[in-house]
C-alpha cells in the first residue's frame, strides 16, 4: 500500500508570524502533487522543497488572505515566468474553490478595473467549484463539506487507497467536523486559540475543541495548525493531549507520512 505524504508549508495562523508562513500544505501520492491552501509566505517556502510548476492541481478551502494570498503570486509566476516547463506540463491549473474564487482572486490580483478587464486569469487557471458532491482529483478523492467561519468556508477530506486526511479549514465548532473527522488517519485541525467561554462562535476551534473532535471522530493522529503568533503553542497542545494524547503542534517545513 503506498503512502500519501504531506508536508506544511506554513501554519501560522489569521497571519504570517516571524519567519512563519501562514497555511498551506502539500498531499502528494502516486506522482501526484496537490496543494491545499496558499496563504502569505507559502510560495516562498515552496520554492524551497519543490518547483511551483510540479503542482498537478490546488484546493483552497476559503479566500481569507492567511489562505490564498499568495495565489497572486503564483499568477505572476504561471504567467510571466521566463521558460514556463510547457508543454512538458499543462499550463492550466485545475483549481477547487468556493464558487466566487474566479471573481475574488481576480480582484485581488488586479485590483482596478481597467487591468482587470484584461484578464479573468483563464489563461492560467482552470476554476471548479466546491460543492458537496465527491470529487476525484488525480489520484484523490475529495469530499467537501461546509463548515462555520465568516465567509463561505469547507473542510476537505482527501482519501488515497484507504488512507485518509482531514483538514478543518476554518471552523467553529460544528456538526459537520465529526462527519468530515470521522474514522480518518490524520485529522489536520485548525487550534486557533486556547479555549475560553467568551470566544466569538462560528469563527476558530480551540486546541481543546480540536482534542475533542479528534476523540469522537476515532481519528489516529491529530496534527494541530494555524495557531495565531499571538497564542502560546504549548497551551494549546496541552489542552488538545488532555482530550487526544496522540495530538502534535506541526512545524513549517515538517512532513508526515500518512
Amino acid at each position: 500500500m503506498s503512502s500519501v505524504r504531506l508536508t506544511i508549508l506554513g501554519c501560522s495562523g489569521s497571519i504570517p508570524g516571524p519567519n512563519a508562513a501562514a497555511s498551506g500544505y502539500l498531499i502528494e501520492a502516486d506522482g501526484y502533487l496537490l496543494g491545499l491552501e496558499l496563504g502569505n509566505g507559502t510560495l516562498a517556502q515552496l520554492q524551497t522543497v519543490r518547483d511551483p510548476f510540479d503542482l498537478d492541481a490546488l484546493l483552497l478551502s476559503h479566500l481569507h488572505p492567511d489562505h490564498c494570498a499568495d495565489f497572486s503570486a503564483l499568477t505572476v509566476l504561471r504567467r510571466y515566468h521566463p521558460d514556463p516547463p510547457y508543454p512538458r506540463r499543462p499550463r492550466l491549473l485545475p483549481v477547487y474553490a468556493p464558487e466566487d474564487a474566479p471573481s475574488r482572486l481576480a480582484n485581488a490580483y488586479a485590483p482596478n478595473e481597467t487591468e482587470r478587464a484584461a484578464t479573468d486569469l483563464s489563461d492560467v487557471y482552470t476554476f471548479h467549484p466546491l460543492s458537496g458532491d465527491p470529487v476525484k482529483i488525480g489520484p484523490f478523492e475529495i469530499a467537501a463539506v461546509q463548515v462555520d467561519h465568516p465567509t463561505p468556508a469547507f473542510g476537505l477530506r482527501v482519501t488515497y487507497d484507504c488512507r485518509t486526511i482531514a483538514y478543518t479549514g476554518d471552523t467553529g465548532p460544528c456538526e459537520s467536523l465529526d462527519e468530515l473527522a470521522r474514522g480518518v488517519d490524520v485529522l489536520l485541525s485548525e487550534a486557533s486559540w486556547t479555549d475560553a467561554p467568551d470566544r466569538p462562535p462560528g469563527v476558530h476551534l480551540s486546541g481543546k475543541q480540536a482534542g475533542e473532535l479528534a476523540r469522537r471522530a476515532g481519528a489516529r493522529r491529530l496534527l494541530l495548525t494555524h495557531i495565531a503568533p499571538w497564542t502560546d503553542r504549548g497551551e494549546v497542545l496541552a489542552e488538545a493531549v488532555a482530550a487526544f494524547p496522540a495530538a502534535v503542534v506541526v512545524e513549517q517545513g515538517a512532513v508526515y507520512d500518512v
